[in-house]
């Protein structure tokens, strides 16, 4: 089986924010990257410390939402660059993977 290098990409939002569309079409209208994958959580925190999650009393959902994706480094790390000036900081994790090619 034949590997190549890939980085991996998740990004941290919660549904009120308005950057999944924007992020979403930039990823695979613009950037055309190899895989995206949105994950919607039922329950999660950040820096702030305010609990997002659901319940059957909640009327509007304001979720957490991770953004996963991947490509080669060097696409990933242009990308990265692009989107820092979008993301809030400490919202964005990314690591070296291998994908199988076949």
């Amino acid at each position: 089986m034949k590997f190549s290098d890939v980085t991996m990409v998740r990004i941290y939002l919660t549904e009120t924010e308005k950057l999944l569309k924007k992020l979403l079409a930039k990823l695979h209208d613009e950037e055309k990257v190899r895989g995206v994958t949105v994950f919607r959580g039922v329950s999660g925190f950040g820096r702030s410390g305010v609990v997002h999650s659901s319940t059957l009393l909640d009327l509007s959902l304001d979720l957490p939402v991770v953004i996963e994706f991947f490509d080669e480094p060097a696409k990933v790390k242009r990308i990265l660059a692009h989107l820092k000036d979008i993301l809030p900081p400490g919202h964005v994790v990314s690591w070296p993977a291998r994908v199988n090619e076949g």
